[in-house]
């Protein structure tokens, strides 16, 4: 059984762990920086800051049975404000005619952009290689559980959900839109500007081009890369596209990964949620019920959440498997919202 749940201190080992398997921007192998994103997550559960901006949660995904952390995923509830603007690249096109000569052309080009009063934020899945393709949808668990806590606390978070692709890279790790701009104006290479811009971005407005750049004058690769995703990150799209995420025609500057965005409202799991009380005392009946992610009260979490079957009784009332009640220690009845899965 796998469960979704706010993150504890007791998680470090096994997100220090995680965090040596594959190499995470938002997950660095390095112990001081993991705790201080725990305990930022904590405060952020526990009591949200009015601003904003300071409040990051981390959701881990829990092997039930084994007491081990197989996965994380984050919200920030704004990203972007004055002191450390949203940064991106508006892809246009510009229109040049010449009478003289009977010819046209229709240009793409990016131009600079930042937003100082940005949206909220989803980011940070990490998964354990090892799980990928599991039966019971994990990765899908990791990504939806931000919208049902989203669903649930609507107050805490921007009225727009934003989020940024993964774009493609070269063989050796390189993003060609980087090397493409980035590299010739910020002298340093792709990794080192990514993890640099996580804590300043004086630079990015300081150095970049701020006019439009023509899309023409860059080599193939570069340009096949703008708006793009690779092809690990191709189901993450199709989800949210299906979800109500469409492009914004807005661009990573450094790497070209495309932005998208849903008004949170129009997020289809949220507004398709399912509020009401969870009972025992009505029989559960599985060809009745339908697939959801159900958060309910634990005493030992500030947020615990779970997969199961779920159905909806015709008087406000919830009813699940008695076996996973059982092995859970939920305490019924409850209040409970669920999302569909």
């Amino acid at each position: 059984m796998f469960v979704l749940r706010s993150v504890q201190p007791k998680d470090l080992k096994d997100m220090l762990k995680l965090s040596t398997i594959m190499n995470f921007i938002n997950l660095p192998s390095d112990e001081e920086l993991i705790s201080s994103k725990i305990e930022s997550s904590m405060k952020s559960f526990k009591t949200p800051n009015s601003n904003l901006s300071k409040n990051y949660y981390i959701f881990v995904l829990e092997d039930f049975n084994a007491g081990e952390v197989l996965g994380v995923s984050m919200i920030h509830a704004q990203h972007g404000t004055e002191n450390e603007p949203h940064f991106y690249l508006s892809v246009g096109q510009e229109a040049k005619f010449s009478q003289t000569i009977n010819t046209g052309f229709v240009h793409g080009t990016l131009k600079l952009g930042l937003d100082s009063n940005g949206p909220t934020e989803i980011g940070g899945l990490i998964l354990n290689p090892s799980f990928r393709g599991h039966g019971d949808k994990l990765g899908k668990q990791l990504s939806f559980v931000r919208f049902l806590f989203m669903g649930i606390h609507p107050e805490r978070f921007k009225p727009m959900i934003h989020s940024e692709l993964m774009p493609p890279f070269d063989k050796h790790g390189n993003s060609p839109l980087w090397e493409a701009i980035g590299r010739r104006f910020m002298n340093m290479n792709y990794q080192e500007a990514d993890v640099l811009s996580r804590n300043n971005k004086e630079f990015i407005l300081s150095l970049f081009p701020s006019e439009n750049i023509y899309q023409t004058l860059l080599p193939m690769e570069a340009r096949e890369a703008i708006g793009k995703v690779g092809k690990e990150t191709e189901p993450v799209r199709k989800m949210l596209e299906s979800i109500g995420f469409r492009y914004t025609y807005e661009v990573d500057p450094f790497d070209g990964g495309p932005h998208y965005r849903c008004a949170l409202r129009d997020i289809k799991p949220i507004r398709e949620k399912i509020t009401g009380l969870l009972i025992t005392n009505k029989s559960f009946d599985r060809s009745q019920a339908r697939e959801v992610l159900l958060s309910v009260e634990h005493p030992e979490h500030d947020f615990f959440a779970f997969r199961t079957l779920l159905q909806v009784h015709g008087d406000g009332q919830l009813s699940i498997d008695p076996v996973m009640t059982r092995e859970l220690g939920l305490t019924l009845p409850q209040k409970v919202t669920a999302i569909p899965f």
